[in-house]
């Protein structure tokens, strides 16, 4: 059998072009549409890597996972098509490395060559594997999707809202800790292009290792006829995987680009079945005792990794996070890091985390109340998150409105009284007071009437917390007119995600 559809590339550069649009269509939009998530989940769902990372994590495919089967499948029978068809950092770093142009065609032979470098990749994909395999879900650091994704929320679009904000379009932009540090690994994977074109592709990305893998047993793919070939290496001009077409074809490194089908002069590549006069395949090239010695070092790491302080140890006050979200254990089993979560957030107070819960917790959501507060009848973050570490809650369940007994509770909120305008300066206010959305309200206060310093008498109102009614929403905190840090603050103490992080306190009415 033997495809030899006109066009092959511009087909395949239609559907790249189509899948990138879709992809930036469907991430602006979720902060116009939200679409209860839908939108910014696709993409993730589709992901085989997160979908294996996360059934080795918590033993369960979560239900939206499902839809990575189509792309394995899919693998199985035509070959690391996702790589140039439908991956949106794979497609983008074929783009900028377009713009590596003005080299000898020597040299672009030498740079599209296959490199012992590639096995890298391999490398990469056992250390998440097995880390993963341990309980340890880190897979989103470098997944593309995940990665892209979380630089385009963190970094690259809030750049884009600064600029329309100026054009009044956005009544405000967000901004996120950290965004700086994201759109230099971003900008890192994309300008590698200038150094070997696809570099990210070709010697780093887990996920291309993992379909390579898939497609080592493809039904259908790139085929030279060693009759016909007269080795020009013209089909070197434009590789993308640097998958040796010249040669003995290597499967898993090739992407499907079909650039060299339209560069061989000779007619002598095809994609479709082998014939009698085919070239042998390429089996998969790694060294296995490196690779052993890769998995084995990564069994040695986690451990070590566990024992220092993290969340998954201890319970860190200012850790807050999302509602809905899973206890910390199971919450570090699913979280793959993509900031899907961060971008649905209405109010901006769902942040990266940087080392606030150890390692582990890198990049994960956080709530920094001072940036926002968590809306009382939102929860979209649940509806994005494509891997269920934030678990879908009604509003019903999370205000806890009948037949629901308790409101979900991201924390407690306490008083500094030494910053507190009523308690240390003598000055009127009840903006917590005024704000707290349960009902009744979490923050009372007790009128007092005092003489200050200049002998005058003023009656003052005294905020204090009930905290069997703090739902550590945060609110309070957030539009706190004090300067700098707040008088008053939400602790993750109480959450109701936690059995353990309590406090023995009595309350009075």
């Amino acid at each position: 059998m033997k495809i030899t559809l006109p066009g092959l590339r511009s087909i395949r550069r239609l559907y790249a072009l189509f899948f990138l649009t879709l992809f930036f269509f469907l991430l602006i939009i979720a902060d116009f549409r939200r679409m209860q998530g839908f939108n910014v989940r696709l993409f993730l769902e589709l992901d085989p890597l997160v979908a294996i990372g996360g059934l080795l994590t918590s033993q369960t495919l979560y239900k939206g996972m499902i839809f990575s089967v189509i792309i394995v499948v899919l693998t199985l029978f035509f070959g690391r098509f996702f790589c140039s068809w439908m991956c949106p950092l794979g497609i983008m770093n074929q783009i900028v490395g377009l713009g590596a142009g003005g080299l000898r065609p020597a040299q672009r032979y030498e740079r599209n060559a296959y490199r012992k470098l590639f096995r890298f990749k391999y490398h990469v994909l056992v250390v998440f594997l097995v880390v993963a395999a341990w309980g340890g879900l880190q897979v989103g650091l470098l997944d593309p999707i995940a990665l892209v994704f979380r630089s385009m929320v963190v970094s690259v679009l809030p750049a884009v809202d600064g600029v329309v904000l100026g054009l009044g379009i956005y009544p405000n932009g967000p901004v996120f800790y950290g965004g700086l540090v994201v759109a230099v690994v971003f900008l890192a994977v994309l300008l590698a292009n200038r150094y070997l074109p696809r570099f990210w592709c070709r010697v780093v990305c887990p996920l291309g290792a993992l379909l390579g893998v898939l497609s080592r047993w493809s039904v259908f793919g790139i085929q030279r006829d060693v009759g016909k070939c007269t080795g020009c290496n013209k089909c070197l001009l434009s590789c993308q995987g640097g998958c040796d077409p010249n040669g003995a074809w290597r499967p898993s490194e090739c992407h499907l680009c079909m650039n060299c089908l339209e560069h061989c002069p000779e007619g002598a590549l095809h994609y479709g079945l082998p014939k009698k006069g085919s070239s042998v395949h390429q089996p998969l090239d790694f060294h296995r005792r490196r690779l052993l010695e890769t998995a084995v070092g990564s069994v040695v790491v986690f451990p070590l990794m566990r024992q220092s302080v993290s969340a998954t140890t201890i319970d860190f006050p200012m850790l807050i996070r999302p509602p809905g979200s899973l206890t910390e254990e199971d919450f570090a089993k699913r979280c793959i890091k993509c900031a899907a979560c961060m971008r649905v957030c209405p109010t901006n107070v769902l942040q990266p985390a940087l080392l606030e819960g150890g390692f582990e917790g890198l990049w994960t959501p956080m709530l920094i109340n001072r940036m926002g507060y968590c809306e009382h009848h939102c929860v979209l973050c649940g509806l994005a998150c494509p891997t269920g570490a934030i678990r879908r809650l009604s509003v019903d369940e999370k205000i806890g409105r009948p037949p629901f007994v308790e409101p979900i509770r991201l924390g407690t909120a306490f008083f500094d009284r030494g910053r507190c305008l009523p308690w240390a300066m003598d000055v009127p206010c009840i903006v917590c007071e005024e704000v707290c959305p349960t009902s009744p309200k979490a923050i009372w206060y007790r009128p007092i009437t005092i003489t200050n310093r200049d002998g005058q008498s003023v009656t003052l109102k005294q905020p204090f917390v009930k905290p069997d009614l703090c739902i550590g929403c945060g609110i309070c905190e957030n539009k706190c007119p004090v300067g700098g840090e707040a008088a008053i603050r939400v602790s993750s103490v109480g959450e109701s995600r936690s059995s353990t992080n309590r406090m023995l306190l009595t309350t009075h009415g």
